[in-house]
Order: structure tokens, then sequence, then C-alpha cells
């Protein structure tokens, strides 16, 4: 038992990490491109949502597909050519196993870390 607290608590420590190093240019006053700002939104959001599910572990599959969406959109419309279309296909993927893991048409492998 106490072994899963302490791996909440060190995942809890790493999103809290993601959000700080996602705020960080903000907050230094660094010079803000698109590159910077996708790499931030993306950092914070995935802090938030590890968060949220380590807190929620029923809420997995909404904020995995939420995810996808933040990274597919973010990363299409802020950033340039090559690098816009890789996190587009990455959402999409994302995107398309979360609704997998709702329908539970995943291999049975990868749909337990959905259903805990």
């Amino acid at each position: 038992m106490s072994r899963v607290k302490t791996f909440k608590f060190i995942g809890l420590i790493l999103a809290i990490m993601l959000i700080i190093v996602g705020v960080l240019p903000i907050v230094r006053g660094d010079v803000l491109t698109n590159n910077n700002l996708s790499t931030s939104i993306i950092l914070v959001l995935l802090g938030v949502a590890y968060i949220l599910i380590s807190l929620k572990p029923e809420w997995t599959k909404a904020v995995f597909f939420f995810e996808g969406i933040v990274i597919g959109v973010s990363g299409f419309f802020i950033l340039n050519f090559p690098y816009n279309y890789g996190f587009l296909i990455i959402g999409f993927i994302i995107i398309i196993m979360a609704i997998l893991a709702y329908l539970m048409k995943l291999p049975p492998k990868i749909l337990k870390f959905f259903y805990r």
C-alpha cells in the first residue's frame, strides 16, 4: 500500500514540475514564439490532466480524449509546417485510442490502464 502512495506522490511531483516548466517562459518574460507557446500549453495541460487522472481515475478516458484534442489542435494551429502535421496525427491517434477505450475495443493489456 505504501508503494502505491509513493508512486502517486512522485507522479504528483512530476505533474507539478510539468506545470512549472510550462509556465516558466511566461514568468521569466521570454520572447513568446509559436514553439514556446505551444510547448507551454501542452505541458501545463498534461500536468493538469495527470493530477486529474490521479485524483479521479474514472476520468481517465475523458481526460485522454481532451488531451488528444488539445495536442492536435494547438500543435496544428501554432506550430510551423512539418511539426504541425505531426502533432495533428499524434492528437488524432490519442483521440482514437480514447474512443476505442470507451467502446472497450482495445486489447486487454492496454485497456487495463483505462479501467482501474
